[in-house]
């Protein structure tokens, strides 16, 4: 059977998904998104990712075409069409088709709302996955990072940049700091202090980032939030960097030094294993 995604009120299959040329999505990337783990068929942190997602259209002055319970529902729904264990889930809101391709927002916005599944392997990764290479590049984004925007294009230039270099994520810099990683935020070991960057306008509040701060204050780890400078990064004792598609990534080495002994770090990786923990606490919830 065909993967089916959702668009506007309809499931379709994958290659009968459409939207209409005029969309401004399409046109300008006016519109924002959110990628969510699931694991044994059950979204993880998705209340934290449904809150991010309602930020994100509040600071673009837009509303999603129905109300979050609602969209929680047809989240389950096409989880369950598309028959998914274990990948991600995607789902982007614009401001939909308009009659002329105008800059100012259209008179009447006509919300347009997509989502599809991708089958991937998250939990459980063998150690030779746990070994990400990472290389810098300056940050050529925009200033409202913190909003999750659709138009993606300095992160897929950079990381095009960094995957033909042989690695596996790109980390953006700006003044001599690292800001974030290309889909992903950036931490730092040094001292047995973790250190990564406050959250402001320059970063996108992860939400795995969100959720392995508080797996460090449990565990009564030292942290730092402050930027760190890229040769700080490659004098790191370890270094990761977190996502809802790769949890919490073990980073060898940033362009091309190697960092510790070139091996994932134990730290990093007792984090991982507190992650993966946490989300399937996801899978008890929705027993009870």
């Amino acid at each position: 059977m065909a993967d089916i995604a959702y668009v506007n009120g309809s499931f379709v299959e994958m290659n009968d998904a459409t939207v209409s040329i005029k969309d401004r999505g399409l046109l300008f990337g006016d519109g924002v998104y959110e990628v969510a783990g699931v694991f044994e068929g059950i979204l993880i942190d998705n209340d934290a990712h449904l809150e991010r997602l309602k930020r994100s259209l509040q600071e673009i002055k837009l509303e999603l075409p129905m109300n979050f319970s609602e969209l929680a529902v047809l989240q389950r729904k096409l989880i369950h069409l598309n028959k998914i264990k274990e990948g991600t889930f995607y789902l982007h809101v614009t401001r939909g088709a308009s009659e002329s391709r105008d800059f100012e927002f259209p008179k009447e916005q006509q919300p347009s709302l997509v989502m599809f599944t991708q089958h991937k392997k998250i939990m459980n990764l063998a150690t030779d996955k746990l070994k990400a290479k990472v290389l810098t590049y300056p940050d050529l984004r925009w200033k409202r990072r913190d909003i999750k925007s659709i138009a993606l294009l300095a992160q897929v230039l950079a990381k095009e940049i960094a995957h033909q270099a042989g690695c596996n994520e790109v980390w953006m810099h700006e003044d001599g700091f690292v800001t974030e990683g290309g889909s992903s935020n950036a931490f730092i070991i040094k001292d047995d202090k973790l250190i990564s960057r406050k959250n402001n306008e320059t970063i996108l509040s992860g939400i795995t980032r969100q959720a392995v701060l508080k797996l460090i204050q449990q565990e009564d780890l030292v942290f730092e939030e402050r930027p760190f400078t890229i040769e700080e990064a490659y004098e790191a004792s370890e270094a990761f960097y977190t996502s809802a598609s790769v949890f919490v990534m073990p980073v060898i080495s940033i362009d091309k030094k190697i960092i510790g002994n070139g091996e994932p770090g134990a730290l990093t990786l007792k984090l991982r294993n507190l992650y993966e923990n946490f989300a399937r606490s996801f899978i008890n919830q929705s027993q009870r």
